[in-house]
């Protein structure tokens, strides 16, 4: 039983390798996040100076 599970375990820690570590897919979001944030500023600047003239 536990060398079936041993297995498994190895199994499936070689099958989900990552091809960088956790924290860059965390620095990668949250960059991603903030371009959305600045893009999402301009577009309402935007529309702010259109609707005003």
């Amino acid at each position: 039983m536990s060398s079936s599970l041993l297995t498994h375990t190895t199994i499936a820690a070689e099958a989900s390798t990552l091809p960088m570590p956790p924290v860059g897919y965390g620095v990668v979001s949250i960059a991603i996040l903030v371009f959305l944030l600045l893009v999402t500023m301009a577009f309402r600047s935007y529309g702010t100076r259109i609707r005003d003239k």
